[in-house]
């Protein structure tokens, strides 16, 4: 299931901040001038790819739709798939989940159950479940970072956009008639420049943080999960277990 968190987030929020705008008598298409937009979020795109390399910047793309449109699993959901893969393993044995692993929708548990079912020893299976956990926290990490380091430099850089405005404005000074437009021309740059690191890059680099927290949450049930099903323990110690990684409120719904 899609959550609209983030893309109803910053709408609402520029929407408050043109509605403002308007409350204060003021003009929205003041707000629109090209030159400090192209100014600010180009400037701002480019200095933060400058930052890391081409791989990362081919993944922000990525992780811009990720932000906008992507799915949260609960790790809770997994839980009473994980018990049904433990009841059956009990009584039946592992070979039995192999018909099983079609009506999972989890391709991390798939992988681990997968591997408990080929005999795979179960340290090994832990430390390879493990070892892709701690690549996806890396490459988590270097997704909100990306957006993280936007939001740092597009204040900086509607800083220059104004001092550039203000420097035009100087060059105007005979004439008078010219400056108000001038001068409020100059300081939409930093508006600009604050507004889009608060309400655009600082938000997505929330956002994948937070979707890299319930996503790892998730994959640790499954690790979880999967070892206890290798070691044939019982069904119910295996969902109390689980349970237990679970954020408190999760936790008890599931139990209900």
């Amino acid at each position: 299931m899609k959550d609209i968190a983030t893309p109803l987030g910053i709408a609402l929020g520029m929407v408050i901040i043109v509605a403002a705008n308007v409350l204060e008598g003021g003009n929205p298409m003041s707000l629109l001038l090209l030159p400090p937009i192209l100014l600010v979020l180009g400037t701002t795109v480019m200095v933060t790819v400058a930052g890391g390399t081409m791989s990362d910047a081919k993944a922000a793309a990525v992780n811009v739709k990720r932000a906008f449109t992507g799915a949260v699993q609960p790790a809770d959901e997994l839980v009473p798939q994980v018990v049904t893969l433990a009841e059956r393993a009990r009584r039946e044995g592992l070979l039995a989940l192999e018909d099983s692993l079609r009506e999972i929708d989890d391709p991390f548990l798939v992988k681990g159950v997968t591997m408990a079912i080929d005999g795979t020893d179960p340290e090994d299976v832990r430390e390879i479940l493990e070892a892709e956990l701690r690549a996806k926290r890396r490459d988590d990490k270097q997704a909100a970072k990306f957006f993280g380091d936007a939001g740092a430099y597009a204040p900086t850089i509607g800083i220059i956009g104004t001092v550039m405005g203000l420097v035009h404005v100087l060059e105007n000074l005979a004439t008078p008639d010219e400056l108000g437009h001038l001068i409020a021309g100059a300081f939409v740059a930093t508006l600009w420049g604050v507004m889009s690191a608060n309400v655009i890059w600082l938000p997505i680099s929330n956002r994948l943080k937070r979707i890299g927290e319930l996503e790892c949450a998730r994959m640790e049930v499954a690790i979880e999960g999967v070892a206890a099903i290798q070691a044939g323990a019982n069904p119910r110690l295996v969902a109390e277990k689980l349970r237990s990684l679970l954020p408190t409120g999760t936790a008890e719904r599931e139990a209900a």
